[in-house]
């Protein structure tokens, strides 16, 4: 039998020949390197995108780059592995590009020959497309240096020896990533399927989603005889969105709100309590700027955030809505750190003004009572424990050199307590402040094991805004188990939001990693912490600011 011709099998054909019979001009010498290489591409091309359709064009693109390129192969022996490097780089410009890069150089739609279509129904090609996207859903999970095996594997007829020569592996090699990507890819598909059923099953967002759709206050026989008259309906699962939607919001506006309530309170009687202190016009002067530059900076804060919110809410895409979101956590960290650090200075700034004060206009400080050091200036219990005073207030303006006040109950400009804490800077296991720090705090900005503020940090999070490991704020909350926000809600496991990102977000598994099977979530715990906050707050402050103007707030 006479040797195969490679005229009629062009299979036969060197790489070399067919580049050489190209440079000569023979077009049907490189439709030869298309057909032989075109599934390698696309395979290779599938595996970095995953789209089919998109890889087709990549690998097209290769191939008409390739034809002009032609000359400046020097080594055509290497025809593979150059139209691999034309391929590869073609993605990576891919996928740095927003826009798909058209096929320059193409011949006309008229020249090009007609080829055979198979005219498959509209749903045969709805459910081909849904093939599509489940195959890549299993796909991308697996690396990518095991997922090329996979996919040339199984475009080349199963040949480990074609997989070997097109990535330049050892055909062991790829024997032991193929065993790898199979195992990694029946582990991974394994994972989604059960996690997509896990979250399929019904919780209890399908019962409020009946309950929503019940007519309110109506009697099953009153439900039928009304919707026999109606002419509308809604939607179990609008309805569910809905009522989750309206109950979140209205608990985290109203946890927000008192929240909220301890800074403002606190704000409004410290600066009584600081212009009953002042003797001299600096300082009133000075008390009123502070208050209005501390509520403002909140206040401008939570404008900032509420616009960012709207912002958000308004953007369809999904890419400007994170955009609007980390704009929303900056503009929280910035409060957090920059606050309690603005508050310290301008604390400072008021015991250098009294004490310089003194020195300009001492006449303002003749009575006993405004005198350094005056017993009227603070009251300190007799009874101590282990050395500390068991109640510790400063009722005067502190001057330069005053440390701050230290007691198991303590109260003044910066308090730190061993039980409890009231003041501008307030540091105790139980604190109320304008900023405070322990492990249950209360106020403008607090930090804390449970923390509840217009501006809350800690492991349970609740105000305004609230970062913690677990955090429910108004209009933001960045946790990393779980945040709740009516605003923006982030976090690493779950999330629960208008604008929502995270594991889990905004689905049924949040609702019940978040709010337990009952769907009671944090509500009760949320209602006693805003309870305590309101008795903390009014308390002392009241006290405090009743205080000072016994003793400081007329002339003798």
């Amino acid at each position: 039998m006479p040797p195969p011709d490679p005229i009629s099998d062009p299979s036969l054909i060197s790489d070399e020949a067919l580049v050489a019979a190209c440079l000569a001009g023979e077009r049907d010498a490189f439709a030869t390197i298309v057909e032989r290489y075109q599934r390698l591409l696309c395979s290779l091309a599938y595996s970095a995108t995953g789209r089919l359709s998109e890889s087709e064009d990549l690998a097209q693109e290769a191939f008409v780059e390739a034809w002009h390129q032609l000359p400046k192969l020097s080594e055509p022996g290497k025809l593979r592995s150059w139209l691999c490097g034309i391929l590869r780089f073609k993605v990576s410009r891919r996928r740095r590009a927003d826009d798909r890069q058209p096929v320059h150089g193409a011949a006309p739609i008229e020249e090009i020959p007609e080829m055979e279509t198979d005219d498959e129904p509209a749903a045969e090609r709805v459910m081909r497309a849904e093939d599509q996207a489940l195959l890549w859903q299993a796909l991308e999970r697996v690396p990518e240096n095991y997922r090329t095996p996979l996919v040339l594997f199984y475009r080349e007829h199963r040949s480990i020896e074609h997989v070997a020569v097109a990535l330049d592996l050892s055909e062991d090699a790829v024997k032991q990533r193929l065993s790898r990507g199979r195992k990694l890819l029946q582990e991974r598909m394994l994972s989604f399927v059960e996690g997509a059923l896990s979250r399929s099953a019904p919780t209890k967002v399908f019962t409020l989603g009946v309950l929503a759709a019940l007519p309110e206050w109506a009697t099953p026989a009153q439900a039928a005889v009304a919707a026999s008259g109606a002419g509308a309906g809604v939607s179990g699962s609008a309805a569910a969105s809905a009522a989750q939607g309206g109950a979140l919001a209205k608990t985290t506006a109203a946890a927000g709100a008192l929240a909220s309530l301890a800074g403002f309170v606190s704000a409004g009687l410290g600066l009584r309590a600081s212009l009953d202190q002042a003797r001299t016009g600096n300082e009133r002067r000075q008390a009123i700027v502070m208050s209005v530059v501390f509520v403002g900076v909140l206040l401008a804060g939570l404008g900032v955030l509420y616009g960012l919110r709207a912002g958000a809410l308004a953007a369809l895409a999904e890419e400007s809505r994170f955009a609007w979101m980390v704009a929303a956590q900056i503009v929280v960290a910035a409060i957090v750190v920059l606050y309690p650090l603005g508050l310290s200075r301008s604390l400072r700034a008021e015991r250098r003004l009294r004490t310089a004060e003194r020195l300009r206009d001492p006449a303002a400080f003749a009575q006993a009572r405004d005198r350094a050091g005056a017993a009227t200036g603070s009251y300190r219990s007799r009874l101590t424990l282990a050395g500390v005073p068991l109640v510790h207030f400063r009722f005067a303006k502190a001057e330069e050199g005053d440390g701050p006040v230290v007691g198991w109950i303590a109260g003044g400009d910066r308090a730190y307590g061993l039980l409890f804490a009231w003041g501008g800077v307030a540091v105790a296991p139980v604190s109320v402040g304008i900023v405070s720090g322990g492990l249950l705090t209360i106020g403008a900005v607090s930090f804390g094991a449970v923390s509840v503020g217009t501006m809350a940090v800690g492991g349970l999070a609740l105000g305004c805004a609230a970062i913690g490991l677990r955090a429910l704020g108004w209009l933001s909350a960045l946790g990393w188990h779980g945040a709740q926000s009516g605003g923006f809600a982030v976090a690493e496991v779950a999330a629960q939001g208008r604008v929502a990102w995270a594991e889990h977000h905004n689905d049924a598994t949040a609702h019940v990693l978040l709010n337990g099977e009952s769907g009671g979530g944090v509500d009760g715990m949320v209602l006693a912490l805003l309870a305590i906050a309101t008795v903390l707050t009014l308390v002392p402050v009241v006290y405090y600011a009743r205080g000072v103007r016994q003793r400081f707030g007329k002339s003798e």
